[in-house]
């Protein structure tokens, strides 16, 4: 366990800092080590491997390097699995890791081990580095490689909820919005990674009793240049007008960018789909679940800003299903309606189909006819 920083007024817990600081080390595709009851692991994100990083670990691991990838990942190149599972690398070839982790051809081509607990360990530390799911591990001994930095098991698996913890208010201004002029900005840091998150409020809400609340996703192609692969950004704008005409609402406009993937990672799912994947085919082939996100610190936005009870305007069950657990009485719940498009239509079907959304087709068909 890392230390605590002991400085009269300036004493911080450890579990922030180190995985902080391990965050923005494999975003750098620089390693970084792992440590879990007397075992420490050398891991980098594939994405960063070169041919000097994978010369370093072949001499670290002395023929113990492995291939971490997840399950989606894993049955996507023929190896069908619930779990996470690892494939060894005796030579560390570039090649090889390439074929395996990151071409959609790519064909398992030897024995799939079961993941160890610092191995998934691994795997959540990249995705808090919004970085693609795969990693290369080798053993270390503990007094190998004292310059890079170092996080245990513990101080990952409690990153969350200290994140959650750590959720304050850094700034709030009126912001009057084109059809909602009486709106004002609530900025929060903290909740996901190093990321800050935002709530509109609209109007007056009554406080008192169930108010109109839409947990929003960031979508920049939607949201901010109206792209026709998804209907966001009319969700986004229909809902604040809804608000604004009606008691009042907020809306969380979250950092959690393709289901939680990151941008990045998104336009990579993108060039999939339009080589024929559809959105979910599109991530697991990346090696993502169907949706990455988590709605508890949404929860804790709302219970600062004094909300106790919601109308969920979604039409997603996972967002409705995540603040009953957060314990957000969940009052009631309506659907909120996008534009089809010849280029959403598979978007919103996929969606319906595969991850359960309330979406009304004939709805969205008298909408689109108004």
């Amino acid at each position: 366990m890392s230390p605590t920083v002991e400085i009269p007024g300036l004493s911080f817990g450890a579990t922030q800092t180190a995985v902080e600081r391990a965050i923005a080390e494999l975003r750098s595709g620089r390693p970084v080590v792992l440590e879990d009851q007397g075992q420490e692991l050398l891991a980098i994100g594939v994405e960063a491997l070169d041919a000097n990083i994978a010369q370093g670990f072949a001499a670290v691991g002395q023929g113990l390097t492995r291939l971490v990838l997840p399950a989606p990942r894993l049955t996507r190149i023929g190896a069908p699995r619930s779990s996470a599972g690892t494939i060894a690398l005796p030579d560390v070839d570039l090649a090889r890791i390439e074929t395996l982790a990151l071409r959609i051809d790519g064909r398992i081509d030897a024995p799939v081990a079961l993941a160890t607990t610092l191995d998934v360990a691994v795997l959540h530390l990249l995705g808090f580095a919004l970085v693609l799911p795969a990693a290369i591990v080798a053993p270390v001994s503990a007094s190998a490689l004292p310059h890079l930095m170092r996080v245990t098991k513990t101080e990952i698996d409690d990153f969350r909820a200290s994140q959650v913890r750590s959720l304050r208010v850094v700034g709030r201004a009126p912001v009057p919005l084109e059809g909602a002029l009486d709106t004002e900005f609530v900025v929060f840091r903290g909740g996901e990674g190093l990321r800050d998150q935002v709530a509109i409020v609209v109007g007056k809400p009554d406080l008192s009793g169930p108010v109109p609340v839409r947990l929003h996703s960031a979508c920049l192609t939607g949201d901010l240049f109206g792209s026709l692969k998804c209907d966001c950004g009319d969700q986004l704008r229909d809902t604040v007008q809804r608000m604004a005409r009606s008691s009042g609402g907020i809306l969380l406009y979250l950092d959690q960018e393709g289901r939680g993937n990151g941008i990045a990672n998104k336009m990579k799912a993108y060039h999939l789909q339009s080589q024929g994947f559809d959105t979910y085919e599109a991530d697991a082939a990346l090696g993502f679940d169907l949706d990455q996100r988590r709605f508890d610190f949404a929860a804790e936005m709302l219970r600062q800003l004094g909300v106790t009870a919601v109308e969920i305007l979604t039409n997603n069950p996972q967002k409705i299903a995540a603040l009953k657990a957060a314990g957000i009485e969940v009052a009631g719940d309506r659907r909120v309606l996008g534009r089809p498009t010849a280029e959403n239509v598979r978007y919103l079907a996929s969606k319906r189909d595969r991850a359960g959304h309330y979406i009304d087709f004939d709805a969205l068909a008298a909408r689109a006819s108004d």
